[in-house]
């Protein structure tokens, strides 16, 4: 049994602190896992959770690795459980860096109105009456919420470097003359990165694993399966000898890493096929969430934050993975394929000539 704040001892260098699980009955947020390492005399903080109690941890789990006297903290994407207490960049009183992705800055200003356009997409499926006033007791339940900080900057204004691991190649940036490596993936929301940290060899996916198939409204599920997959072949490569994210709580290592990758696309081939099964010509969403609802259960899916809503979520992201669109705008219109062919146009086709009118007889 696990609790906020708990710390697991990575190595006597790297910290990775546990955070908890989203509770909207109790009114409690889920909070990411952080991970807390130290490169010479640099503390590097990846993510830095929500909550006071998140927040004393850290500081407990920094002092843990020291001693350092320069900081860097890395977040990996801009929802509300990763970036709660990023001002801590500016309070650990040594120079210090905060970089986070472009692409998730407005809904770091504005988290609000993400939220709103997550829920709105699922107004008829997950029987939302009013996302707006949900999304804004959603966001109420991350506090105190401090994302940006004086030092904070984008990534993208650095240069983007190609990033050699191995047998792989990314694109992303690297810190810490090369022992911090931020890759950029972008699946699980448009801006996600995930870290490679070289010396304990661990591979930090953030959000990247939560589930089979992305809920919000910005994933990419091909982006979110190619990044499994490189995981998998960075890891029997050797070139990460441990596996951590941001909402399971604990360290993964070796087969039982791949094993864990590979089960996720095994589940996503499997919801993909069995989606399609479930989505006829016109598909309703409400019907569709239902069935796919029964779907999961049966693959025994799990991942971050199962519940209604997100299932409801994943559900609409598969209905546009199978090609489908909605026919309106309408609460729960029908989605359906895009038609191949333009209209019956009157006349002779293109390129024919008119035929001929008959001559006098």
């Amino acid at each position: 049994m696990t609790a906020l704040g708990d710390l697991i001892d990575i190595d006597d260098r790297t910290v990775l602190v546990l955070g908890q699980d989203l509770d909207l009955g109790r009114g409690q947020p889920d909070v990411a896992n952080a991970l807390v390492h130290r490169v010479a005399d640099t503390l590097v903080l990846v993510d830095t959770g929500v909550t006071e109690a998140f927040r004393t941890a850290l500081l407990e789990a920094a002092d843990r690795v020291g001693p350092w006297s320069r900081a860097l903290v890395l977040t990996t994407h801009g929802h509300l459980d990763h970036v709660g207490n990023n001002d801590l960049a500016d309070a650990l009183g040594v120079p210090a860096e905060h970089w986070v992705p472009a692409p998730d800055v407005p809904q770091m200003r504005d988290p609000v109105a993400y939220w709103v356009r997550a829920f709105e997409r699922v107004a008829g499926p997950a029987a939302l009456a009013d996302p707006a006033g949900t999304a804004a007791r959603v966001v109420a339940l991350f506090q105190p919420m401090r994302p940006f900080g004086e030092t904070t900057r984008t990534y993208e204004e650095r240069p983007p470097e190609q990033i050699r691991i191995g047998p792989l190649r990314f694109t992303g940036w690297t810190f810490a003359d090369g022992a911090v490596r931020v890759l950029r993936s972008q699946g699980h929301c448009a801006g996600h990165v995930v870290v490679h940290l070289r010396d304990p060899g661990v591979l930090h996916l953030s959000d990247e694993d939560n589930g089979p198939c992305g809920a919000m409204a910005d994933a990419d599920q091909l982006k979110i399966q190619s990044v499994l997959g490189s995981a998998a072949v960075l890891v029997e490569a050797g070139e990460a000898a441990l596996l951590t994210d941001g909402h399971t709580f604990a360290v993964r290592r070796g087969a039982g890493a791949v094993s864990h990758l590979d089960g996720l696309l095994a589940q996503a081939a499997a919801l993909g096929e069995a989606s399609l099964g479930l989505a006829g010509g016109r598909v309703v969403p409400s019907g569709f969430a239902a069935r796919y609802a029964r779907a999961m259960a049966g693959a025994d899916v799990g991942g971050a934050n199962p519940s209604t809503l997100f299932t409801a979520m994943s559900a609409v992201n598969q209905l546009r993975e199978l090609g489908l669109c909605p026919e309106s705008g309408a609460v729960d219109a029908p989605w359906s394929r895009p038609a191949l062919r333009g209209p019956e146009r009157a006349g002779p086709s293109p390129g024919t000539s008119p035929a001929p009118s008959p001559g006098p007889r």
